[in-house]
């Protein structure tokens, strides 16, 4: 069995490398520490129901292509390294994710071109759901090994299937700020996590007439702002990456990848710009950019271009060029990313089993600082990925927070003591 990439992970497997993995975490902390034995026997258990899971990448004569894995899932490990690692197939078994535990922790690291996070968060919550079901077989007996009825494993290619014809690339991309400092050794990433509890924050939100995650990308800009650019002008703009889950506004269940990114954009043409004013100015950004016919546009140009047949006849080593060299003059048009997943919601059976879970971006080209959020019951989680060893930023950030109000609990791996 093969299968096509996505157009959004068509990109991936051009630009990846050992320093540019593009893989993220997610992960799920439960109430006691993880039986490893259980643990594998549970993604043995649930891996053939994930067809996007168990696929490798092959190489052909003008794309990419997934093929399907027989090969047995790699032993799982107690983690070892820092998140994110790039995943070298090779050593993988042929596999694109892998699967690991800390303590209370299950971690699941995910290669970008399979899945984005919705489809990793169904293959998660179901490990995890197969996991306590062997771990506590008393209090759940007389439940079968299947998936829970709310879990989709729809392949879809849910970008062509939405697809409308665009004349003109919707979107330009110019120079923006970056954030620089001394480099942590090679393969190191410093996590953050700040803990928000989420009354408060949407009363915060609700007093500044902005949403919560244009609350916290503000926020973030108003730290670069303050920290990078030490409130002066600046010809280049603040730009935060936002990938925008597009099954909030399309028909699609889809487990592949189905997002695109707008730009928070932020330009201090002035002296002295108060919190209020950067704020505003990120939420209107995002306002303008986040409706259905611009996300529309944004994708339906990068199909038209995968559906072009003359493009299509270009062999892939032309096209690699190609790609490479588009990503490499984009990759300086934003200064960072922030993605929030949003609200993870567990069937009710477990909930009781399971205390948290955290998100973790790998670093790119340009960006060496990262944000990732998710919320689960009333606690909000936004973890910093970075590669450098300053934390200023991160604390011109939560001290923001605080300032307004907010009770903000910290946590970190420990890569950097501040």
């Amino acid at each position: 069995m093969w299968d096509r990439l996505d157009n959004t992970a068509n990109l991936f497997p051009v630009i990846t490398s050992e320093s540019m993995s593009n893989v993220y975490r997610m992960s799920v902390t439960l109430k006691e520490d993880i039986d490893r034995d259980l643990l594998q026997k549970s993604v043995e258990l649930v891996l053939p129901y994930f067809d996007m899971f168990r696929y490798k990448l092959k190489k052909g004569i003008f794309w990419y292509y997934f093929e399907e894995n027989t090969r047995p899932f790699p032993q799982i490990q107690e983690e070892s390294t820092y998140p994110c690692q790039f995943i070298n197939q090779l050593e993988n078994n042929g596999y694109l994710c892998r699967v690991s535990y800390f303590q209370k922790r299950i971690n699941l690291e995910v290669f970008h071109a399979i899945a984005d996070g919705n489809g990793s968060l169904q293959f998660l919550k179901e490990i995890t759901y197969q996991y306590l079901r062997l771990r506590y077989p008393e209090q759940f007996a007389g439940m079968n090994d299947g998936l829970s009825h709310n879990t989709s494993l729809d392949r879809e290619d849910a970008y062509l299937k939405n697809y409308k014809k665009s004349a003109k690339k919707p979107y330009r991309a110019a120079p923006a700020v970056l954030i620089k400092g001394k480099m942590l050794p090679k393969a190191f990433i410093s996590l953050m996590h700040g803990y928000i509890n989420i009354p408060e924050v949407k009363t915060v939100a609700a007093k500044y007439g902005v949403t919560i995650n244009q609350y916290l990308i503000g926020c973030f800009v108003w730290a670069i702002y303050k920290e990078v650019l030490k409130g002066m002008p600046s010809k280049k703009a603040i730009a935060i990456a936002v990938p925008v889950n597009l099954r909030n506004y399309f028909d699609s269940e889809t487990m592949r990848n189905f997002f695109v990114v707008v730009s928070c954009s932020f330009l201090p043409v002035k002296e002295s710009y108060t919190f209020e004013e950067v704020l505003a100015e990120c939420a209107a950004s995002l306002k303008e950019q986040v409706t259905k016919e611009n996300l529309e546009k944004r994708f339906s140009y990068n199909v038209a271009n995968e559906k072009n047949l003359a493009l299509r006849m270009v062999p892939l080593f032309v096209k690699d060029i190609a790609i490479n060299s588009i990503y490499w003059t984009s990759a300086k048009a934003n200064t960072s990313t922030v993605t929030n997943m949003g609200v993870f919601k567990v069937d009710e059976l477990y909930r009781d089993y399971i205390d948290m879970f955290h998100i973790a971006l790998c670093m790119s080209k340009g960006q060496n600082i990262k944000g990732a959020i998710c919320t689960y019951n009333d606690t909000l989680v936004l973890t910093f990925s970075s590669a450098i060893e300053e934390t200023n930023i991160q604390k011109v950030f939560f001290r923001r927070l605080a300032e307004d109000g907010l009770n903000v609990s910290i946590e970190t791996n420990g890569v950097v003591y501040e």
